[in-house]
């Protein structure tokens, strides 16, 4: 064999070296290719993933803030009934003592002729006074009414009259007593109210 022809095998080799080289370079980069395709279908995937977790995850942190939220206004509510039923414990006795307050106030004022009845009378006196720091104690308040001015809130009007010395609207007489309890009216003062 000649240079000649050695020189031809070596270039056909180099050229088949060179093409087989180029075949694999090009079947790795297809299937770099195909591999990096592969791998943003993943990624999209995975992304699309996140945010379904994400967007869930932040529906059960509203619903965790929703349920808190119903929590604390229920404790709230219970603290501020507890409060009420603590202030107002006493309003279902005092309502019905008030008949027995009325009952002494008009026994008081039957006058008395003999030592005997005017003995009594100091005794129901003393009885009733008691009773009145006892309830005073509870938080009952007489509601003041005689010659004031006339509020719908704490008095009830039964009956008109005319004084040309006071203005209208005053309180000119009071025919049973009202009272509250702290800052509740348990029962509005009946009055007779000026023209």
């Amino acid at each position: 064999m000649n240079d000649v022809e050695n020189a031809a095998i070596d270039e056909q080799e180099e050229v088949s070296t060179d093409s087989a080289v180029l075949e694999t370079e090009q079947e790795t980069t297809s299937g770099v290719e195909e591999s990096l395709e592969e791998t943003n279908e993943e990624i999209d995937e995975k992304d699309a993933k996140i945010s379904e977790l994400e967007s869930k995850l932040q529906e059960e942190e509203n619903k965790l803030l929703r349920v808190l939220a119903d929590f604390e206004n229920a404790k709230r509510r219970a603290t501020l009934d507890k409060e009420a039923l603590n202030k107002y414990k006493a309003q279902s006795l005092l309502t019905n003592l008030l008949p027995v307050l009325d009952n002494f106030e008009r026994a008081l004022a039957v006058e008395t002729k003999t030592d005997e009845a005017t003995s009594l009378m100091t005794g129901m006196d003393m009885i009733y006074r008691s009773l009145i720091d006892a309830l005073k104690g509870e938080g009952l308040v007489e509601i003041e009414a005689l010659d004031k001015e006339f509020d719908p809130n704490f008095h009830q009007a039964v009956m008109t009259g005319s004084d040309p010395d006071k203005s209208s609207g005053i309180v000119l007489e009071e025919l049973q007593k009202g009272y509250m309890l702290k800052d509740r009216v348990l029962r509005p003062t009946m009055v007779k109210v000026n023209e």
